[in-house]
């Protein structure tokens, strides 16, 4: 058997088990199991962030080249700032009491770095905007992204919206792989990805509907319409992929990093995590509205 593929298959495994350990209620009862009372799920999750957030800051530093004037230095700070400004709320569960301003702002600069990148690249050349796009592409997303589960202290009881999210994802990147490799005519984005394609994206929707229907049907209890979280995923899982490969490719870098042993780095694992994530934290908020 390939090397490689062995090697992708237990870095493969052992990314997923992660992710479960952190993301359900299990890791923590697991773990408690050997050590009564030793950690809560809400620590675990947050502990996961935190980790995925340094890391894909640092790969954003490297692949966007910083020279040597003081942005690269900030960077961090910042990153650490906004983040810590979301974990106050995490940790208060003041997330979803109300739709703040500071909220609205950030989401749109979400939009406005995305644009920025597909339309006035040239502006990521200077140090300044490589701060500004690293802060608001790594720590916005993920900093949202604490506000998407709900948990209690009180039973060590702990959401399974993010889990389900990164369901959606996966089978969004499956089916719409699959569907193109079988029936892909017709290039989405040739310049940018040239492996999808319109066949496949519309494969992708559709299939990931499917399942979307099977998680809404036997999980009653989770927030928001999850055929509606399913449609969006699957609409907005391939622009994040394509917003990091055209940050890879305005700066002529293969792979965000090597972390991931066959896989790359967190940002090629979490590219389309990091618009998907904001997506349906607007779409959670939106909906207490309906």
């Amino acid at each position: 058997m390939d090397k490689n593929l062995i090697q992708r298959t237990i870095s493969g495994i052992v990314y997923v088990a992660i992710v479960i350990i952190c993301t359900t209620p299990y890791g923590a009862q697991m773990i408690n199991s050997f050590s009564p009372d030793l950690i809560q799920q809400h620590y675990l999750y947050y502990g996961l962030i935190t980790l995925l957030l340094g890391i894909g800051s640092w790969e954003c530093i490297k692949i966007m080249k910083f020279g040597n004037g003081y942005e690269k230095w900030v960077v961090y700070p910042a990153v650490v700032l906004i983040f810590y400004m979301f974990s106050k709320r995490y940790f208060y569960h003041d997330f979803y009491f109300d739709f703040r301003l500071s909220e609205i702002l950030a989401l749109a600069l979400i939009l406005i770095a995305v644009i920025t990148l597909f339309k006035y690249p040239n502006e990521l050349y200077y140090d300044s905007g490589k701060l500004i796009f690293t802060v608001i592409y790594v720590a916005l997303p993920f900093s949202f992204a604490l506000g998407i589960p709900k948990y209690s202290t009180i039973g060590n009881t702990f959401s399974l919206e993010v889990f389900f999210l990164f369901i959606l994802i996966w089978s969004s990147d499956t089916f719409a792989y699959l569907t193109g490799k079988f029936f892909g005519k017709h290039k989405m984005a040739p310049k940018i990805s040239p492996k999808k394609t319109w066949e496949g994206y519309i494969g992708g929707v559709i299939l990931t509907l499917i399942l979307s229907y099977f998680i809404e049907e036997y999980n009653p209890d989770l927030r928001g319409n999850w055929m509606v979280v399913g449609f969006l995923v699957a609409a907005f899982a391939p622009l994040g992929d394509l917003v990091e490969s055209q940050l890879k490719r305005n700066f002529g870098v293969k792979d965000s990093g090597n972390i991931i042993p066959g896989h790359g780095g967190v940002l090629d694992r979490l590219d389309s995590f990091l618009i998907c994530a904001p997506v349906v934290y607007l779409y959670f908020i939106l909906e207490k509205f309906i």
